[in-house]
């Protein structure tokens, strides 16, 4: 069984699948406190579906780009025949994952997007570093980055570990009202950095406190 916070149809805003329609898979449960989080309602609020009554709900939206997301999705064991299932529906499936829990157990046709944590978000302790060895060429990293602090920190990640030879896309993602993202682009633009700028597309469509979006 899975606890699923929510299940809905929006265009995909955090990724280098940004702009398409997907079903986005929210699970419940986070055993990460970032200090900028804009999903909270995540942590605890869910309802009790098993992987069949998931793919059910999915199949509804007649979609083809799935995203699997949290809290921390795969702090729920039922997330892996999840999707194993979703694969052999023809999805291409998304994970988005804080990055605290390692991966490996991870389908390799599944897009992992595997966040880092920087300074500001008050959790970069918590970042497990062998994931990075377990990036294919199909995935993906993001840095969510609050201030000149936290660029440093994701710049040298990204030069240190070779990211944008490991993955399809390193995403640096400013702070949604906190960090201008024409500041972010002058920092990346200054120092030649091999990565991609995006904004959570989702709160410039329907504003920060819309759910299901």
């Amino acid at each position: 069984m899975l606890t699923v916070n929510e299940i809905f149809h929006s265009i995909q805003g955090e990724s280098d699948q940004s702009g398409r329609p997907c079903v986005f898979v929210r699970l419940t449960g986070c055993d990460l406190r970032c200090v900028w989080c804009d999903t909270p309602y995540a942590f605890h609020e869910g309802r009790r579906l098993d992987v069949a009554e998931v793919i059910a709900e999915v199949a509804a939206y007649a979609c083809d780009l799935v995203e699997i997301t949290g809290g921390e999705p795969l702090l729920q064991d039922d997330v892996y025949p999840l999707m194993d299932r979703l694969l052999e529906t023809g999805a291409t499936v998304l994970l988005e994952t804080g990055g605290q829990v390692n991966v490996s157990r991870v389908p390799a046709a599944v897009v992992k997007i595997v966040d880092v944590k920087c300074p500001g978000s008050g959790e970069s302790n918590r970042n497990d570093w062998d994931n990075l060895s377990c990036l294919t060429a199909r995935d993906q990293t993001k840095f969510v980055i609050a201030d000149r602090t936290d660029y440093e920190f994701a710049r040298d990640v990204v030069r240190r570990h070779a990211l944008d030879s490991r993955c399809s896309g390193v995403l640096f993602s400013p702070v949604h009202a906190v960090l201008p993202p024409e500041r972010l682009a002058e920092w990346i633009l200054a120092d030649r950095l091999p990565v991609r700028l995006q904004v959570q597309l989702h709160k410039y469509l329907w504003g920060s406190e819309t759910r299901g979006v």
